[in-house]
């Protein structure tokens, strides 16, 4: 019988970009999704960009757009990014709805019935620079219980401790520097310790993992303290009911998240919402018929392991079955660097390597734990191309265009040595599989390679490029071996390769694979002709995407808060801008670069003078258009030496890139070589 699941993942914050970094979870969550589905259950998977608080604010106030319009954008970047990597939610929402305004209105007042609110006057802190009350991610300074220096208001990023903003040693405003003053204000805090013996009861029953449950022990020991749910204005977020200038603190409304998008989706969908997460019309939690998983990073379980559950319980609502506890990444052992190039962001990467490539290396390193996971660059790219191109794809190559240059494309049928290869593969789908359900990726992947191996070591026995010659009837009947060994591997695989997957299945000419279909073989049919399936990585192409990640994210030491505004560049003054030369210039001649997809060869008369400039404007442009046109140059540009020739100067355009790029052009009139002041 087929299972019904839910599936989360925490929530992006939408005033920063997605990075390297955060993709170990969506990976980690889209693979286990996507293996279910493998499996013939119906899984659904929900996330939103938490939009909330004062950061957003802020970072909109910079940029002189409202914090609607700007966290519209980021979501739009996000999405994006996530497509890229084949992540596949069935609803990326944002917490900035409707449906969240009402759950956490919701929850609120079903917290308050019971008692479980109190008020309190608090000493917040206040920044008299800034003219605003502080947010604890705005307050800095040492932890009152490791020590550590440059710690947020809320919580170390050391120890892990959560405290309040005015038990931090030495704070100062995170945006100015300024020691803050003290002001009190009358807060909403939530009565945590109420819940704690509902709380170990759900550790006590499996809800996390066992060293997530030793780190919960040690805040049940010292005592679960109340919990600010308030913040002052200005603020961007939700009001509280009956407050003017009072609203919902953004980790309230987060985690609330998960429930607005999956709402969003039933009403989309004609779904019983009540069906899926019980609670929310009857008050009561209860099973459900849906199984509740999160997926987070080890920074925010104690909001995911305490406050989130607590609040659930407290209102009547179902708890997650379990929590998904995930480390963090580092990069040649060290944490993510601006500076070095490892600080990577999402559509940078995806500028320069296949997607699926970083798919397979994090599912090779991820295991059930929450230990961190290093990405080391050189084992990276040996890794693929040991892997993924000499193990599997090599499997297709070594076979299927024998087959259809040879045997007309027809596979044959298995004989006694090739029955013994499938089962070999098969008998291993029980631990394959245990692994994928328990998050023992690397231990799935090691197990695959073996097999793959196995694959592989029967092609050297068989020699099919010898045998052709002499018996093309055997040799049929050997890559009818080879084909449904790759049939098989790819199962196993598709959960971390969907796009390797995908095209397996075009080039076999078979409906999508399921797990179901271990049990079945491919014999005396037809197949497509050969494409390859992966490419080698040049190591020129990561060098590539670490120097562009140098070039456009300068190190501030801010990595958690990273804004989604490019930083302004260091000042220049009148007399660098004079050294600028702008000439009208004519399009002589206009050609496509042979391997280059962006670049445009561009020959320029300035005025007599030829110059040559590689243009990366060739997805907005067709060369044809462009002969005659009279364009801007920068003229005076440094000549560079690329991979495709000589570059001589710059033609002036703007825009987003790709299909959306404007050049500057100039007066039909205007002679050649005049300089524009």
């Amino acid at each position: 019988m087929s299972r019904k699941i839910i599936v989360t993942s925490a929530l992006p914050y939408a005033n920063g970009p997605i990075h390297i970094g955060h993709l170990v979870e969506y990976l980690q969550t889209d693979i286990w999704v996507r293996f279910q589905k493998l499996c013939g259950n119906e899984c659904l998977y929900f996330c939103a960009d938490d939009t909330h608080g004062t950061p957003i604010m802020i970072s909109a106030r910079k940029a002189g757009i409202s914090p609607e319009e700007m966290i519209n954008g980021v979501r739009k970047e996000h999405k994006e990014d996530f497509d890229g990597f084949h992540i596949q939610f069935d609803n990326y929402y944002t917490t900035h709805s409707p449906e969240n305004k009402q759950f956490s209105e919701l929850i609120f007042k079903r917290l308050n019935e019971k008692g479980s609110i109190v008020k309190r006057d608090v000493e917040q802190a206040y920044c008299e620079n800034c003219k605003m009350p502080l947010p604890d991610r705005f307050v800095r300074g040492v932890c009152p219980k490791c020590k550590a220096e440059h710690q947020y208001g809320d919580s170390c990023e050391v120890c892990g401790t959560t405290y309040r903003p005015s038990d931090l040693i030495n704070p100062y405003c995170a945006t100015c520097n300024t020691p803050p003053v003290m002001k009190t204000s009358q807060h909403y805090f939530f009565r945590l310790a109420d819940y704690e013996q509902p709380l170990r009861d759900l550790m006590a029953g499996g809800y996390t993992q066992q060293s997530v449950a030793n780190k919960l022990d040690e805040r049940f020991s010292a005592g679960l303290k109340d919990w600010d749910i308030s913040r002052d204005g200005p603020y961007f977020g939700f009001k509280i009911p009956g407050e003017e200038d009072k609203y919902f603190y953004v980790w309230l409304d987060a985690p609330i998240g998960y429930m607005a998008s999956a709402k969003n989706y039933c009403d989309r969908n004609n779904l019983d919402f009540d069906a899926l997460w019980p609670g929310t019309n009857s008050g009561r939690g209860g099973e459900g018929r849906y199984e509740l998983y999160h997926f987070i990073g080890k920074d925010i379980m104690y909001f995911h392991a305490l406050f989130w559950p607590a609040m659930l319980l407290a209102s009547g609502i179902k708890t997650a079955d379990r929590l998904f506890v995930h480390g963090f990444l580092t990069v040649n052992g060290e944490k993510m660097s601006k500076s070095r190039g490892t600080f990577i962001k999402a559509s940078t990467y995806l500028k320069h390597l296949n997607p699926e490539y970083l798919r397979y290396y994090y599912a090779g390193k991820l295991s059930d734990t929450i230990d961190d996971i290093d990405l080391k660059v050189d084992d990276f790219i040996n890794k693929i191309n040991s892997e993924i191109v000499g193990k599997f794809a090599n499997l297709a190559s070594r076979s299927v265009p024998m087959l259809t240059k040879n045997l007309d494309s027809w596979l044959g049928r298995l004989d006694n040595e090739g029955h013994e290869l499938i089962k070999k593969l098969v008998t291993m789908a029980d631990q394959i599989v245990s692994d994928y359900e328990k998050l023992k990726y690397a231990s799935a992947v090691r197990m695959i390679t073996s097999l793959a191996d196995e694959a592989n070591r029967y092609v050297e026995q068989k020699q099919p490029w010898a045998t052709i010659k002499t018996d093309p009837e055997m040799t049929r009947t050997n890559l009818t071996a080879i084909v449904n060994a790759m049939r098989i591997l790819t199962i196993y695989l598709k959960p971390i390769l969907p796009k390797f997957a995908e095209n397996v299945e075009k080039l076999l000419n078979i409906e999508p694979l399921r797990l179901a279909d271990l049990e079945y073989t491919l014999e005396n049919r037809k197949i497509e002709n050969f494409e390859r399936l992966a490419e080698r990585i040049d190591e020129k192409q990561v060098i590539a995407m670490i120097e562009e990640s140098k070039a456009v994210t300068p190190d501030s030491g801010q990595v958690s808060q990273a804004t989604s505004i490019e930083p302004i560049k260091p000042e220049c003054t009148i007399e660098d801008f004079a050294k600028i030369d702008l000439r009208v210039a004519k399009v002589k001649t206009a050609e496509r670069v042979e391997g280059a997809d962006k670049l445009l060869k561009l020959v320029l008369d300035v005025g007599g003078i030829e110059k040559n400039v590689l243009a990366g404007i060739a997805q907005a442009y067709k060369p044809e258009d462009l002969v005659g046109k009279i364009v801007v140059l920068l003229a005076n540009l440094k000549p560079r030496k690329m991979k495709f020739g000589l570059s001589e100067g710059m033609i002036l355009a703007s825009g987003p890139g790709g299909k959306d790029v404007f050049m500057l052009t100039s007066d039909p009139g205007a002679t050649p070589g005049e300089t524009i002041h």
